[in-house]
Parts: structure tokens; sequence; C-alpha cells
């Protein structure tokens, strides 16, 4: 029975895990109506989209029978358990593990250092150890180019190496969702109970717990912060010496409160009020010189896809995990580069523009940095403002252009007289959505004649 436990597991992972690099990879837009909904399990996404049914039906599983959402739903974790078993495929046999003793003060400080950062609004930064993040930035991004290319390499070296020859370590000292959850895995209900009368000391349990955290010669405990219910530790006992079950009583268990649950319960309140905060705030708060490419012009406040709110909101709750920019038809959205927004994605109009009828984005984005809007909102809304540069305008030089007002799916620019009888774009600011056709077919070399501005908070038109 306890084989047939393992398997399932297995294979429900392995279709998670298949399901989240395909729809990271999907660059038709097809699976997120089949497979959306997978981001919005991962755990720290839901957090911060306040999706309080999936935060409360993790928690409480982890309760009930520990961390199983490790070695289930998380693609990191699963990507981990994958790359121990190539270590059998290379080398002819499993790495026998064996017990270490758990790193709590560096498991620790991550953790705080994680939810400092994402209060502080450096979630970007933050992000870059946060699981799910990582793992879709490492395979969205590998691909790339320049500093976003080596942030995907370097995750893919350092988790790909740790998975490699230490199993799930990265798991149990840096994950800041598997700490987290270590905190309340560690007072799961049923959990791996190992009976030391039938236990014959001969470590096969501890030398197939990839979580090192079976401990024989230190009396046939299980660190329940640590397990992450991959169960291969039950197929492993040959002596029924092992089992799933509850966990024993103590009876200084009602006298007593745990130090590491009072830490579980004020990181999540401090998590929580941040997210809430946040979601409070919300509501109050062509070609004629085609031998030169296009500048993207340097914007005061740089555009975030319609639906984003703010950039208060975007900033606070995008963990940059790239599904967007996966997903965006027009590849108008790309990750940063500034160290202040590091990898969350921005607009940029020199190879394409939002096209109304998209809305690819709202529909996937996990965290709720992205709102859903559907195509008759987006055209009610501004993310930003079109700004005319009359100087660089070849309609000013004499050329027949207005490429930008015809293009306008708005309407919100026509040509007028600049005063010497030539014609130059004059933006209405009521109509203007800043979806950045305009720029994109304004055929103004080196730099475009018009540019859109983005907004500080997004207003409805």
């Amino acid at each position: 029975m306890y084989k047939s436990l393992k398997y399932i597991r297995m294979a429900l992972a392995a279709l998670v895990l298949l399901g989240i690099t395909a729809l990271l990879l999907d660059g038709t837009g097809m699976l997120r109506h089949w497979l959306g909904w997978l981001p919005k399990m991962q755990l720290l996404p839901a957090i911060l989209a306040l999706n309080f049914v999936v935060v409360v039906a993790i928690l409480l599983t982890t309760v009930l029978i520990g961390r199983l959402y490790c070695s289930l739903l998380c693609p990191m974790g699963i990507f981990q358990d994958i790359l121990t078993w190539f270590h059998k495929m290379i080398f002819g046999k499993k790495r026998p593990f064996r017990y270490r003793k758990p790193a709590n003060w560096l498991r620790y400080t991550v953790l705080a250092l994680f939810v400092v950062a994402m209060l502080a609004g450096m979630g970007s930064m933050a992000a870059l150890i946060a699981p799910y993040s990582a793992y879709a930035r490492m395979v969205t991004n590998i691909h790339g180019s320049g500093a976003i290319q080596w942030v995907a390499i370097i995750t893919l070296v350092v988790i790909g190496l740790l998975g490699f020859t230490m199993g799930r370590i990265w798991c149990n000292t840096v994950c800041p969702v598997g700490t987290l959850l270590g905190l309340v895995g560690k007072h799961r209900i049923f959990g791996i109970r190992i009976d030391a009368s039938k236990c014959v000391g001969c470590h096969q349990c501890e030398q197939g717990c990839k979580c090192m955290c079976i401990d024989i010669d230190g009396g046939c405990q299980v660190d329940d912060s640590r397990c992450v219910d991959c169960w291969n530790c039950l197929s492993k006992c040959k002596f029924d010496a092992i089992s799933i079950a509850a966990k024993p009583n103590k009876s200084s268990a009602s006298k007593e409160i745990d130090a590491s649950r009072r830490t579980f319960v004020a990181t999540t309140l401090a998590i929580g009020t941040a997210t809430a905060l946040h979601a409070q705030e919300q509501k109050v708060d062509g070609g004629l010189a085609a031998l030169l490419d296009k500048s993207v012009p340097k914007r005061n406040v740089p555009l975030r896809p319609f639906g984003a709110v703010s950039q208060k909101n975007f900033e606070s709750r995008c963990t940059a995990c790239q599904l967007c920019v996966s997903q965006c038809p027009e590849k108008v959205l790309r990750p940063s580069t500034d160290l202040g927004t590091f990898l969350q994605p921005y607009m940029a109009y020199d190879q394409g523009y939002c096209r109304m009828a998209c809305t690819r984005c709202s529909e996937v984005c996990p965290t709720g940095a992205i709102q859903p809007v559907s195509r008759e909102q987006k055209t009610a809304i501004s993310i930003g403002l079109a700004v005319a540069l009359h100087d660089n305008c070849l309609s000013a030089e004499g050329v027949n252009c207005g490429a930008c007002a015809r293009h306008c799916p708005a309407g919100a620019i026509t040509m007028v007289d600049n005063g010497s009888g030539r014609p130059v774009p004059a933006v209405n600011e009521s109509k203007c959505t800043g979806c950045g056709a305009c720029e994109y077919y304004c055929p103004a070399r080196p730099m475009t004649a018009i540019y859109v501005e983005g907004r500080q908070r997004h207003v409805e038109i």
C-alpha cells in the first residue's frame, strides 16, 4: 500500500511539473484555458493574491499530514527530485543520504530577511529565491540574453548542483516557503513514525531520505519540519517498522506554546497584513528610415500592464515569475534590469504594442499583480499618456506621414497645424489608453516622434 502511495504521488507531481512547464513555454496562449489554475495553487502567489481558499487548504493539509505541497505542487521541489533520480541513472544506484542536523539559524534568517524584503517593497529581489518564481524564470529565460539569462543560468547551476548531490538541501535551508511550511509541519497530526522496537538499525530508510531528516542512531526520530512526504522511506523498510501514524501525545503539550509556532503565526500575520493593505490601496488610492533601429525612450514612469492598477500594487505583488512575459503574443512585456524592480515585467513598444483584444497577462497572473480585465474594461483604462515630440515629427519636415493618428485604436490622436502649415500630432488625454500603437508605428528614427509615458496609477477614461 505504501509503495502505491509513493507512485501515485510521483505521477501527480510529474503531471504538475509538466503542466507548469508547458504553460510557461506556451507561446500560443491556448494552454492558459486548461492550465492557468496551476500557478494560482502556488503558496506565495496565493498569499499575494489574497487567495485565502488556496492558502488555507495548503496550511490545513500541512497541519494534517505535513509538507505534501513541497513534493506534489512545488515545481522547484519536483525538479530537485528529478535531479536525484538522474543521479541514480548516471551512477547506477541512488546516492546514500545520511541524517544532517537542521541548519535552523540559516533557515529562519533567510525567512526573516525574505519577509522584511517583501514588506519593504523589495519583492523582486526577495522573489529570487521564491521556489515557483525561481523555477519559472529558469524555464523562460534560459535562452534569453544579458542579466536575465545569467539569473536563469545561475539559478539552474546552483539549485541543479545542490539537488543532484544533496537532495532537498535547498528546500530545507534556503527556500522561504519550505521554512514557513516547516514551522507548520513540525506540529502535523499524522506523519512518518518509526517503531524503535521493530527497527534493526539497517539505515535503509535514512539512506533513502533525500531530506536527510531521519535519525536512526538518535532514537529513530523524524524531523517533521523538514520531511516533505516523499514516502521513500516507507518502501525501504523490510521490517514494517515505519508507518504513517498520529504523533504521540506529550503531557506537556497543553502547557507549552512552541516558539516555532509563535514564529509561524507572526510571519503569517505580517505577510497577510501587508498584502491586505496593498489590496485596500487598490480601492482608495513604417519604414522611411529602416536602416536605423528605433530607440526605446527613457520613461519617467515605467509602463505596467492593463489590470496592474498602480505602480505600487504591481511592484509589491509581482514575484517576477515571467508567466505574463511568456504569454504576451506581441512581446511587449519584458523583464526589467533595474535594481529596484529587477526581473519584474515592464512594457516596451519598439517591437509591438498592446492590442485591445488581448487580455492574456491578466488571465494568467497568479499573484494579483495584474488584475483580471475583460476586453471591454481594457478599452476604458488608461495606463499611460502619449507624448508628442514635434521636433522629431516627419510631418513637420514636409513628409506626408500621420502614422500615429491613422493607427491609434482609441482615436486619441489628430494632426493639427503647427503654425507653419505643417501637421503635427495632438493627443486627446481623455481618450488615450497608453496602448503604444502610436509609438510602435511612428517611422521617425532613431528616436520616435511620439511615445507613451506611464502613469503612477491607472485611470478610467
